[in-house]
């Protein structure tokens, strides 16, 4: 009896080990991870594939719409900048999403002081600081960040007056609370 039931199991693990539930696939796949242990993989131009997720705010529609980006590692305040002001990417594109900063020579420079991201505009020629989108895409990409709380506009080392959403300019320190009626989800 003792000698059946010690068959009996033997048999069952022998079969349980050749049949795990998972199915034969005739080619390999890539996976991509969701969680990198060590040095992050270096960021290949065009891939959509990286370790950090960086959130960019471009338009459609004339709204805010919040874009997450792949890329290799997390950069400061000034490499988010210049990835917003290179504007949406071809598949973006495609997707109907613009910039407001297209094109634009605007962004001078950007510092994290004590929580605050501090945006230097240049002096711009008969050109505008007052586009909403513009400024809104700024606020909003870099309050995304966990280290900027507030996001503030300077002008040859002054504070400079912006619009908020309704398009009330102030001086004051900007989160995205300031543009919520702008942003869509769509």
């Amino acid at each position: 009896m003792r000698r059946r039931a010690l068959v009996a199991v033997a048999a069952l693990v022998a079969l349980a080990t050749q049949a795990c539930g998972v199915p034969d696939e005739h080619a390999p796949r890539p996976i991509e991870p969701s969680l990198v242990i060590g040095n992050p993989p270096p960021k290949v131009p065009g891939s959509s594939m990286g370790a950090v997720v960086e959130r960019l705010y471009l338009v459609r529609d004339g709204k805010l719409v919040a874009v997450e980006r792949r890329v290799g590692s997390a950069g400061d305040v000034g490499a988010l900048l210049a990835d917003l002001a290179a504007g949406p990417t071809e598949e973006e594109h495609d997707a109907g999403l613009t910039s407001a900063l297209t094109g634009t020579d605007l962004i001078a420079g950007v510092r994290l002081v004590a929580g605050t991201a501090e945006v230097a505009f240049r002096p711009q020629a008969g050109g505008r600081t007052d586009d909403i989108l513009a400024i809104g895409q700024i606020v909003c990409t870099l309050d995304a960040r966990t280290d900027v709380d507030a996001v503030r506009f300077l002008q040859d080392g002054q504070v400079l007056k912006v619009p908020d959403a309704e398009g009330a300019l102030t001086a004051r320190p900007l989160t995205v609370a300031d543009y919520q009626t702008l942003i869509t989800d769509r």
